[in-house]
């Protein structure tokens, strides 16, 4: 174990790569981080661990230039600097390799260790493609791996793109590299490789912070171990000074046997029930019963087929054979939207690419599912010509914004439970009453626009018998 400052070939360095010291960050009125101190020193690996929405990936968001600190300072090598742009960081030797890899998935490898960089150019000013993919070989070979760099990105494995967005760090000379969650989505083999690479990365003198949940990763690897809480500093300390338990107990505040407390429950009626499922090459004869108030764990490993049986019932990957039952019924699913008329809902692992819509606020992102019951959503903004209102998703921390997801099936869940306390199907007077009657019989305007909605897709026999007249002033449209 090295100490700080002391690099593998045994010298030691005057001064850390780079320091945060007193940093505080807000969004608004919530404090995301505050008065934080943390440095990195040459050819250590240094991890930064705490639960979700600690204020982890926003504190190197700091430092990678993605946002200003409202109070405090940043120094490198010593001196004091202020970025605006994760470009001007990785100038300055730093580059940060997010959760959610940056990559282009139609691009080349080479083509994406390039992107934002000089490029080489032939004397007749096209781009150099041979140079390019030279310079792609060397670096690649630099971290001890055989990729082709002509290979499209999409079709690498997760932990190829890794190493693609490591390589591509290694292209700007970076002497920092943060890593904010690498191993989320690999084996165990493929960590093991990653780990190879990060050795021989402070071997040479590059400096690594190691974003983590995986605590055991954490000892493997790292030198030294910061913890944050609710977005304070709580502690820094040599992973050989720390065990699992004591580092626990300073992420939560608690001691890790009162971590995981149950409240006694009696789960009801079975709610979903999956008889055979089956979708060729993916998953064979899965068998499961889901109650209502009831936790269902569905684990195993990468590739194992977790989350393609989780779509295949949301109807994304519709199964070859086997049962859905919903309430003791059979249903079939073969489309997102029939699920959620069944009362499935899915929230992605991939949120950033399947779960969210960046540039919309977090409250569009909520509403996507009931557009249709909210006049003044983003649907309607997006016709009009209007931007989205409220602060970007994209500004959210990746702990918050795994929670959008959720709160949006919530969002839907609710709204198809209140227009059945509302509108039951089989009352035929709901369906005859006009926007005049909605409003008498004390429904706000905006729930009436609503109802008015949901009233045009009401079912045939929920039509009013009065007259044919008013069926032709507020047609009624089937399901």
């Amino acid at each position: 174990m090295r100490e700080p400052g002391e690099t593998h070939a045994g010298g030691a360095a005057a001064v850390p790569f780079f320091r945060l010291d007193g940093v505080t960050k807000r969004f608004g009125g919530v404090i995301a981080v505050e008065d934080v101190v943390f440095d990195l020193w040459p050819g250590e690996v240094h991890a930064l661990v705490g639960e979700n929405g600690a204020g982890k990936s926003t504190l190197m968001k700091i430092v990678d230039g993605l946002y200003g600190p409202d109070e405090g300072m940043l120094e490198v090598g010593g001196e004091a600097v202020s970025f605006s742009s994760p470009r001007e960081a990785e100038a300055a030797g730093i580059a940060m390799i997010p959760q959610e890899l940056d990559l282009f998935p139609e691009l080349s490898v080479a083509e994406n260790l390039f992107v934002g960089r000089k490029r080489p150019r032939t004397r007749w000013g096209s781009l150099d493609w041979e140079a390019m993919q030279g310079e792609a070989r060397t670096r690649l070979d630099a971290l001890g791996v055989d990729l082709d760099a002509t290979s499209t990105v999409k079709r690498l494995s997760a932990a190829n793109q890794q190493i693609v967005a490591i390589a591509r760090a290694l292209v700007g000379e970076a002497r920092a590299v943060i890593m904010d969650e690498p191993t989320s989505s690999l084996t165990e083999r493929e960590a093991s490789q990653l780990f190879g690479i990060i050795e021989d990365l402070t071997a040479e003198g590059v400096g690594v912070v190691y974003i983590s949940h995986r605590l055991e990763e954490v000892f493997e690897i790292s030198d030294r171990i910061t913890v944050l809480r609710d977005g304070h500093h709580i502690e820094t300390a040599s992973a050989s000074d720390l065990d699992v338990e004591e580092l626990v107990r300073l992420m939560v505040g608690r001691p890790l046997h009162e971590l995981f407390t149950r409240s006694a429950s009696s789960p009801g009626e079975v709610a979903l029930e999956v008889r055979g499922l089956t979708r060729d090459g993916e998953f064979e004869d899965v068998s499961f019963t889901l109650r209502r108030g009831e936790i269902l764990g569905l684990a195993g490993l990468v590739g194992a087929g977790r989350t393609e049986l989780a779509q295949s019932v949301f109807g994304i990957r519709p199964a070859d054979s086997g049962e859905i039952l919903v309430g003791g019924q059979e249903v079939r699913v073969r489309s997102p939207q029939g699920a959620m008329e069944k009362g499935i809902f899915y929230v992605p692992e991939e949120r950033r690419s399947q779960g969210l819509v960046l540039p919309f606020s977090i409250k569009n992102n909520i509403t996507l599912s009931i557009l249709e019951a909210s006049p003044g959503s983003a649907s309607c903004r997006a016709r009009s010509g209007r931007p989205p209102r409220g602060s970007p998703k994209s500004s959210r921390s990746g702990g918050r914004s795994s929670q959008i997801p959720l709160a949006g099936s919530l969002a839907e869940i609710s709204r198809r439970s209140s227009w059945q306390r509302r509108w039951p199907a089989n009352q035929g007077s709901c369906c005859s009453m006009s926007p005049r009657g909605a409003l008498m019989s004390g429904l706000s305007p905006r729930s009436t626009v609503s109802w008015m909605t949901w009233r045009r897709k009401a079912r045939p026999s929920c039509s009013s018998p009065r007259s044919s007249k008013k069926s032709s002033r507020w047609p009624t449209a089937s399901w």
